[in-house]
């Protein structure tokens, strides 16, 4: 593994970025409440903001009656889309209170979803493993260091995750080759951008991480946004949680 994945952050300065994240989206939740905006349920899953780039619900293989993890699940439209569409039984994790409101007023009542207001990490600490996981542009708001063991321990053996992560940003700025978050930002139509911290990493960088943390990489796909004029690209991650390593009699 590359020395550069290894650089330590001061824990202080973990805490520091995760602590403006979650002001960003408790915020970004509260304009969109008093819009009173709600996303329709999509009639296909998409892994970047751009309608029908990309595969769907696919590549997290067989998810009928399974167990199925949605990481930053904002205002819950994909996991109602799982659910309804792919008879999935979903659990919609999601740190912003303003943001699991909107989630919980809109689909409080349809069958097979739950959302959870909790913090992802302690959440998978106390509950069975998952069947499946994934984070559509979500996990990057997360030290990747406290992230990636807890859904290692809170997915079964061979369960997928996939990742939708930002890759080139609007000023063509490409990903870090070294794990620290960087200044980004949330747009909503005319309110001020909200700053935040994301770790926005090369893709070998996430494939060191996730090797080091217990997965397999099995494809990383890069999407460019469909104007050639906008430099946005989207990375797909697609990893698997491999076996537990037998324990050897001594």
């Amino acid at each position: 593994m590359p020395d550069d994945t290894r650089r330590t952050i001061p824990a202080e300065a973990t805490m520091s970025a995760e602590a403006t994240n979650t002001r960003a989206w408790h915020i970004y939740g509260r304009r969109q409440l008093a819009r009173s905006y709600t996303p329709p349920v999509p009639a296909r899953l998409g892994w970047t903001p751009w309608e029908g780039i990309g595969p769907g619900a696919e590549v997290l293989g067989e998810i009928t009656g399974r167990r199925v993890l949605d990481i930053g699940s904002g205002a819950g439209h994909h996991a109602v889309h799982l659910a309804q569409a792919h008879g999935a039984v979903v659990t919609g994790i999601e740190l912003s209170p303003t943001q699991h409101e909107r989630a919980v007023s809109a689909h409080a009542d349809v069958p097979d979803v739950e959302f959870v207001q909790a913090d992802v990490t302690e959440y998978l600490a106390e509950t069975e493993p998952f069947d499946a996981a994934y984070a559509i542009g979500s996990l990057a708001f997360i030290d990747p260091h406290r992230s990636l063991p807890a859904l290692r321990d809170g997915l079964r053996p061979g369960a997928p995750l996939i990742l939708s992560l930002l890759h080139t940003d609007l000023h063509g700025r490409g990903p870090s080759t070294e794990v620290s978050p960087r200044e980004q930002t949330i747009l909503l139509r005319d309110d001020p951008p909200l700053p935040t911290q994301m770790w926005v990493l090369a893709p070998q960088l996430w494939e060191d991480l996730l090797t080091e943390y217990g997965f397999r990489v099995e494809a990383v796909d890069l999407f460019p946004h469909p104007d050639e004029n906008v430099m946005v690209i989207q990375q797909l991650l697609r990893a698997r949680r491999l076996p537990d390593r037998p324990v050897q009699a001594r």
